[in-house]
């Protein structure tokens, strides 16, 4: 299936990680890890550009070449996104334990 043929509403990270794959697989592979961490970072960066002077069509499209990037790094190192985040985020804050998070709001859970 085609990334714009599909209802936007029902996109899981799993699906995002097979489309990441179909379309970039093999050069990521090539690129490594190493270089593809580079490229995350990079967009970090023009994520806290947007953030601090873009327009909302820029953060969104900064926001999505970081998940992008990031779901490339976890296929070269072979995690399951979705696994991975319902493992830790799933039931409840990996801090406290609860939900909604009881944690400092000056500690990162």
């Amino acid at each position: 299936m085609n990334a714009r043929d599909r209802d936007s509403d029902g996109l899981t990270l799993a699906e995002l990680q097979r489309i990441i794959l179909q379309m970039y697989g093999e050069k990521d592979a090539a690129r490594g890890d190493a270089a593809t961490f580079l490229w995350l970072t990079e967009e970090f960066g023009e994520l806290a550009t947007a953030l601090r002077s873009g327009t909302h069509e820029e953060l969104a499209a900064e926001m999505a070449d970081v998940l992008a990037w990031l779901a490339t790094l976890a296929n070269i190192r072979g995690v399951d996104l979705q696994d991975a985040v319902l493992r830790k985020y799933g039931r409840s804050c990996p801090g406290c334990g609860k939900t909604p998070c009881a944690c400092d709001p000056a500690e990162k859970p």
